[in-house]
């Protein structure tokens, strides 16, 4: 099967015929109908991509820490060939996608063969034809609702539990940083729980849309 990978060190996205997941139990196997590119993260991804080595430590300072913590256990010679590994290594891409069950698992009765479903998770909804989705990760696509924007069921789930930690109360404000995807999401589902809105993006036309 096909899927999009990209080599963090170069930057290189390429299309790679890869083996199909086998359907594990505890999850279903998904073909892909739609499958949602992010232009926050993946964008982001492929950008700190063309980095020098100073510039993605400089992007990714938790990734920073997770190294030194690894020169402290394991010592730099160690730590140097996997951080070197894994960057010139093939990253799969995709967290956010739509498609239909083509296998069950054991242990699901919620789908059968043939329906069509939600996915999400870093490395379950990835961009590949196929992809192996554990229960907690996949929702049922309600009738009437289009697949390419049932794709968009993580993006929306982000938003949402975002406001659901927020724990805002009616009548309240709330402040939104950022007005992107994701936080426009945010202001419609603040709106909708009767919160008042205030939006910061330092993008006008952004801000005209939250309006």
């Amino acid at each position: 099967m096909k899927q999009v990978v990209q080599n963090y060190k170069s930057g290189e996205l390429a299309v790679l015929d890869v083996p199909v997941p086998g359907c594990k139990p505890g999850g279903v196997l998904v073909r892909s109908a739609y499958s949602l590119i992010s232009t926050g993260t993946e964008l982001m991804k492929v950008s700190e991509a063309g980095m020098s080595m100073l510039g993605k430590a400089r992007s990714r300072p938790d990734q920073v820490a997770k190294v030194m913590q690894s020169v402290a256990t394991n010592g730099v010679p160690a730590t140097y060939r996997k951080v070197m590994g894994k960057l010139d290594s093939y990253t799969p891409l995709g967290y956010s996608l739509c498609g239909v069950v083509e296998q069950v698992g054991a242990g699901i009765d919620d789908v059968k063969v043939g329906d069509l479903v939600a996915c999400a998770g870093n490395e379950h909804a990835l961009h590949a034809e196929l992809n192996w989705v554990p229960k907690n990760l996949y929702a049922p696509v309600p009738d009437g609702l289009a697949p390419r924007h049932a794709a968009f069921g993580t993006v929306g789930s982000i938003a949402m539990q975002g406001v659901r930690q927020g724990e805002p109360q009616l009548g309240e404000v709330a402040l939104v940083i950022g007005l992107g995807l994701i936080g426009q999401l945010v202001v419609q589902l603040l709106t909708a729980a009767g919160v008042r809105v205030v939006g910061a993006d330092p993008d006008p036309t952004r801000c005209e849309l939250a309006e």
